[in-house]
Parts: C-alpha cells; structure tokens; sequence
C-alpha cells in the first residue's frame, strides 16, 4: 500500500538537479566533478530545466534565511550554536558563498536534509517523504518507508542475495527457502536462521538504519544479527540496535509499536518532543526546525497517522504554545 503527503514526490530529475547544486555550493568540487556535471546537463534539455529551478530554490533558501536572521533573535542564535558545534569541514560548508550568512542559517537547519546526499546517488530504489513501496526480491517481499534508499545484493556463498539499507526503514517479509536471504546495514547483517532440514525459516522483520546507528526487530520468527562486536539471534517480538561500534543486549519490542509506521501510525511513548519532531520530518516533505531548549526536552505521548501529520504538528504548536513561522521549501520554524 502506498501513501503520500499532500506534496507531490519530486521528479528524479529535480532530486538529481538538487544534489548537484547542493554540490557545486560546497566549495569541494574536483575537475572530474565538474566535467561529469557538463556531461549530466549537456545530456538532456529536461536536466538544465530542473537545474536552474534548483539554482532558484536554493536561492530563495538563502534570501528567507537572510531575513529570518535578521528577524528573529532565538534563530540568529541557535544558527550561532550549530555553527559553534559543527566540524571544521561542515562549517566551511555552512559559510558557502551564495547567498551569504541567510543561506547558512537556513542550511544549519534544513537544506542539507532536503536535498538527496550524494551517497543516494547509488541507490536502486528510493522512496520520497511520505511514500511506501512494496518490492519483490523473488519471494521476498520487502516494503521501503520514507525516505528509504537500498541497493540489492548478488547472491553470496551464504545467501540467495538480498539488499543493503543504505538509509531509512524497511520491513522483510520471507517464506520458507532452500537458502536465506540477506540484508545489510551499516556494519551489521541479518540472515534467516536455518530451521530443520536446513532450510530458512519464514520470517518477518523490520531494519531502521539512520544518523549511523542501526535498529533490528524480529516481528515473527527467528532472524540472526551478525556484528564484529558479537552475534545475536532475536525471536518473536524482540529487537536490538548497533553502530559502528557496539551492538547492544536484546530486548523485548513493545506490542503497540511492532510495525506502526506499516499500519500508517507513528507511536510515541513519553518522548522527548526533539525525537518527535525529528521522526515527523520523515515523513513530510520541506523540513520542522524546533528552537529552544526547553520545550525539545519536553515529552510526549501520541498515536499519530502518518496521513495526519500536518494536523498533529498543528496539536503540537497548541499543546506546547508555540510560534511557527513558514519559509519556502516547506520549513517550518516553532519556536
């Protein structure tokens, strides 16, 4: 099943033409870069089109965080606070020439997530904000969330193959096969534990991979976590995350969150309003900045549909008294 938000995907094109102006404004562009960019626009007329439309919102990004700096004092400061804590390279970044100090502020909060990274690029299949896809590896099936990006896998000496998570959520449901398939995440990969007979069980799991850390939940079924750190085997209603790092001990999943986001709802227990705001952004296209330290650390408890999320953020601003403020490209400012 397939939702959207009231904002249309972008154009492949468009998202394309996005990552390269985000590209060409960071100051780090090699001469390969620059011819393979000639290439890319030269290729088609629709490209140059969908380039200078980007060029404009990157623009208009610029001239609105201009004002907003000079507007508001709470987002000139926080702007001040992101730029104090990012690393040398991600401030260089930030200082980008075209549209001055503006075009930073607003790239402290949003833009660098509004536009595909270039890590995507590579992506067999991708979702938008607000989009589900259902997929088929053979008889796997596979349902990506928002924002979602995996390549697949070529079969291996221990798999039939599989896919790679390279960013966002995606759900594995197998049946039972001659030989497992695999998923991969970060540094960790998931295979179908081997049942009698020595078949792969019919399981059913879900793989969350954001921000460099990585969640495992095994719905129904047994599935195998392989890490450098350590192996784990999670069962029924069980779920463990890992970084680069670590991987952690098992623990039990609660009933009400196994495969909310699947049912089309989001399922907050006593969360800080920061992580709410933050999953919200998910799933809607442009981007919520929340300013103030105060009310980030504030909790909340919701069951929201995914198809609601303009309504919720509007319960939010009321439930917590704040101010938003629109910008274009669909940021909204509450403070």
């Amino acid at each position: 099943m397939m939702f959207t938000t009231d904002t249309n995907p972008l154009p492949d094109v468009l998202k394309d033409a996005q990552a390269w102006v985000r590209k060409l404004h960071s100051g780090r562009v090699t001469q390969w870069e620059a011819n393979a960019f000639r290439r890319w626009v030269d290729a088609e007329p629709a490209r140059l089109v969908a380039f200078q439309e980007a060029a404009r919102q990157w623009r208009a990004l610029g001239t609105a965080g201009s004002q907003l700096l000079r507007d508001d004092a709470a987002v000139a400061r926080h702007h001040r606070e992101v730029q104090a804590r990012a690393r040398p390279d991600r401030r260089a970044f930030l200082g980008f020439a075209a549209g001055g100090a503006g075009a930073a502020a607003v790239a402290a909060y949003a833009p660098l997530d509004l536009w595909p990274s270039m890590q995507l690029w590579g992506a067999d299949e991708r979702t938008a904000a607000g989009e589900q896809v259902n997929l088929a590896f053979g008889a796997v099936q596979v349902t990506l969330n928002t924002r979602t990006s995996v390549t697949r896998l070529q079969p291996d000496a221990q798999s039939m193959g599989g896919m790679r998570l390279i960013e966002g959520e995606a759900a594995v449901d197998t049946p039972r096969m001659s030989r497992p398939f695999r998923v991969e995440a970060g540094v960790g990969r998931m295979l179908v534990e081997a049942g009698a007979g020595g078949a792969a069980e019919a399981v059913r799991f879900e793989v969350r991979q954001l921000h460099e850390q990585t969640c495992v939940t095994c719905v129904a079924g047994t599935l195998r976590v392989d890490h450098p750190a350590g192996q784990r085997v999670l069962r029924d209603a069980q779920w463990l995350r890992y970084d680069a790092r670590a991987i952690s001990d098992i623990a039990a999943a609660r009933a009400e969150e196994l495969s909310a986001w699947r049912r089309g709802e989001l399922v907050f227990q006593t969360t800080p309003l920061s992580t709410v705001i933050e999953e919200i952004n998910r799933y809607r296209s442009g981007r919520v900045v929340l300013l103030g330290d105060a009310v980030r650390r504030k909790t909340v408890t919701a069951r929201i549909k995914i198809a609601e999320i303009d309504t919720a953020l509007l319960q939010i601003q009321h439930s917590f008294q704040l101010q938003a403020r629109s910008l274009p490209s669909h940021i909204l400012i509450l403070s």
